[in-house]
């Protein structure tokens, strides 16, 4: 039998390539797929990585053999699926490891409408089929099988976006883009095309091998090129992508980062312009600025866990116009709920173009705090560590304790979140204060507790 267990993670499935997850695994899933969602018809789309057409097209057979006819897109970026899912009305799947190393590929799946297949929506009952098939044999294949066909969206997906956020009209910008070698070099030249925008591309050649860098620019060392680039070339602003291209991660003109919490204020203001008196979802690691701003904008802020899958249930269950996360994820209510790196960098892109300040000078309304970022800790006892940190703060004069996800303590002037990892023996550790000083001490006083 096949040890999924290392495979199927919580909301999509990796594995090193081919040693846990091969054709014939990806055939099995790909009708798992079909018979859980009860499709009569699917859409399916793939990164650069060398594994990815193989797996993809092993999918489709399997999902054509349980009677489903597939739409194959091909290259895409994972945001650009979701749109094929939204708008043709199709469960979807993404072969793409992400911001992974390039041994590794994976599976993201969706409902109709670009809706999450979680642990409780799907992802349980595609596992239990894969695996008892994995032992049993596959079923018969149906008597009429589905159709596999090809279908290019690249061009319906760039028109799409650009009828959210109109960039014809701002000053002409400098921009570098870094993709990494991942799917940002296929969607970007399209959706740019035309704009005032004067493109230096970086690494734009599709290569799964990743030989610049890996693609997660939320890692510092990733940004490296990025940064230097535009110090260099004197550009207004540096994006960054990462593999699948469904998170962007923006540097100023002067190579700084700017918080993925900056952004979310900033288009978070940007959408309350246009739907006065809507909710904004944020997960509760993003900053002390972010319901600020939402409320000063006429917003209602809704705080939750980290996670799409909580975020895109907690958008449709308020009619949420848009949602943000600590890790560059954004979610627009216009984009079925789903998130898109491609379309918040176009809202930067027209917040900066629509004034003639510098992007430093625009977000610096936005970043309002200092924050530590999330730093990791190795611990043998995540529930024991847990429950220290909650005796050593329990009961102090103003201070306030929850347990949305992980531990949240608050207090006036700072606050704190630990979460322990789902998938390795980690806690990760967030904090923010009004000055650096008091970050630095509550850092140092919660990373005591943890490491002890």
């Amino acid at each position: 039998m096949t040890d999924l267990s290392q495979i199927v993670k919580a909301y999509d499935v990796r594995g090193v390539v081919p040693t846990q997850w091969d054709e014939p695994l990806a055939e099995l899933f790909g009708a798992a797929f079909v018979e859980v969602t009860a499709a009569d018809a699917i859409v399916i789309g793939h990164d650069m990585r060398p594994s990815s057409p193989g797996l993809s097209g092993a999918f489709a057979r399997g999902a054509a053999a349980r009677g489903a006819d597939v739409t194959e897109i091909g290259l895409c970026s994972t945001d650009e699926l979701y749109f094929a899912s939204g708008s043709l009305g199709l469960p979807g799947a993404m072969f793409t490891a992400s911001h992974n190393p390039a041994q590794y590929n994976g599976i993201k799946m969706c409902r109709a409408g670009a809706a999450p297949v979680g642990q409780d929506t799907g992802l349980a009952d595609i596992r239990a089929r894969v695996e008892r098939w994995s032992d049993e044999g596959a079923p018969a294949p149906v008597a009429e099988p589905g159709t596999v066909t090809r279908r290019d969206v690249l061009g319906d997906y760039a028109a799409h976006l650009r009828g959210l956020v109109d960039l014809s009209g701002i000053r002409p910008l400098k921009v570098v883009v870094d993709a990494g070698n991942g799917m940002g070099g296929h969607t970007v030249p399209t959706v740019f095309a035309g704009l005032p925008l004067e493109l230096d591309a970086m690494y734009f050649e599709l290569d799964g091998s990743f030989p610049h860098h890996e693609a997660n620019p939320l890692d510092p060392k990733n940004i490296v090129d990025l940064q230097a680039r535009v110090r260099e070339t004197g550009a207004d602003l540096g994006l960054a992508f990462d593999g699948d291209a469904d998170r962007c991660f923006v540097v100023d003109e002067n190579g700084d980062p700017v918080s993925p919490s900056a952004i979310t204020a900033l288009v978070a203001a940007r959408e309350l312009a246009k739907h006065p008196g809507g909710t904004v979802i944020h997960n509760l690691i993003t900053s002390w600025s972010v319901p600020e701003v939402v409320r000063e904008s006429g917003g209602e802020p809704v705080r939750t866990r980290v996670g799409h899958s909580f975020i895109k249930e907690e958008m449709a269950t308020t009619g949420a116009i848009f949602g943000g996360e600590h890790s560059a994820h954004y979610y627009f209510r216009d984009f079925w709920n789903a998130d898109t790196g491609m379309l918040a960098a176009m809202h930067v892109l027209a917040a900066l173009g629509g004034q003639q300040g510098p992007l430093s000078q625009l977000v610096a309304q936005y970043d309002r705090y200092a924050a530590s970022g999330e730093i990791n800790s190795t611990v043998d006892d995540q529930t024991g560590r847990l429950a220290a940190i909650k005796t050593a703060y329990q009961g102090r004069d103003g201070i306030t304790l929850d347990e949305l996800d992980g531990l949240t303590v608050t207090a006036d002037d700072w606050w704190f979140n630990v979460r322990a990892s789902n998938t390795e023996p980690l806690l990760r550790l967030n904090v923010e204060a009004r000055d650096t000083a008091t970050a630095d001490r509550i850092r140092d006083e919660a990373l005591a507790i943890i490491r002890a």
